[in-house]
C-alpha cells in the first residue's frame, strides 16, 4: 500500500528561530548547537541535523486528535525552507532507528501498534498496516525515547 510521509510545516516553527535564548527559555524552548550526527533529528526535514547547526528542543503536540491519545513530547526542529516529503520511502531519521508505529482510525482513537527494528522492516510494516481500512494514519515515534518522528498516511 502506498504511503507518504511528510515533516512538519516549518512555518509553524520559522518565528521561533528569531527569538534570543531568554525569550526562548520563557517559552520551555532551548537552543542548542548540533555536536554530533547522528542524534538530532529534525522534524522538519526529517534528516538529522549536522554538526554545528543550530537546532531548537520544544514541546510539540503531534497528536491534537480530542481522544484520551492526545500526545505531545520534546522534538528538535532546525530552521528549514521546506518540509521533507518521502512517498513510499522512509526519511534518513526513520531508517537506522527502531521505530514505534502507533495506529490510528479516522477518529483518533488507537487501534493498534507495531515495532519496526530497521528501515526496510518499518517500510513493510507500514505497508501492512494500511491495508487495513480502519487505518487512517500512523504516528511513528522513536522507540529508544519516544518522541515522535513523523506521521504517515496513505497516498
Amino acid at each position: 500500500m502506498s504511503f507518504i510521509i511528510r515533516g512538519l510545516d516549518p512555518a509553524e516553527f520559522r518565528p521561533l528561530f528569531a527569538l534570543s535564548d531568554e525569550a526562548l527559555a520563557a517559552r520551555g524552548i532551548v537552543a542548542k548547537i548540533v555536536d554530533m550526527k547522528p542524534g538530532f533529528p529534525c522534524r522538519i526535514s526529517l534528516e538529522d541535523a549536522d554538526p554545528g547547526e543550530r537546532v531548537l528542543l520544544l514541546n510539540y503536540e503531534s497528536h491534537r486528535a480530542p481522544t484520551p491519545y492526545r500526545s505531545a513530547y520534546a522534538i528538535y526542529v532546525r530552521d528549514c525552507a521546506a518540509a521533507g516529503v518521502y512517498r513510499d520511502a522512509l526519511p534518513p531519521v526513520m531508517e537506522k532507528r527502531p521505530i514505534a508505529l502507533r495506529i490510528f482510525d479516522a477518529d483518533g482513537m488507537l487501534i493498534g501498534a507495531d515495532l519496526g527494528r530497521e528501515g526496510a522492516e518499518t517500510k513493510a510494516k507500514i505497508e501492512a498496516i494500511f491495508e487495513n481500512p480502519a487505518a487512517a494514519y500512523i504516528h511513528a515515534h522513536n522507540a529508544m525515547h519516544g518522541c515522535f518522528a513523523a506521521e504517515v498516511r496513505r497516498a
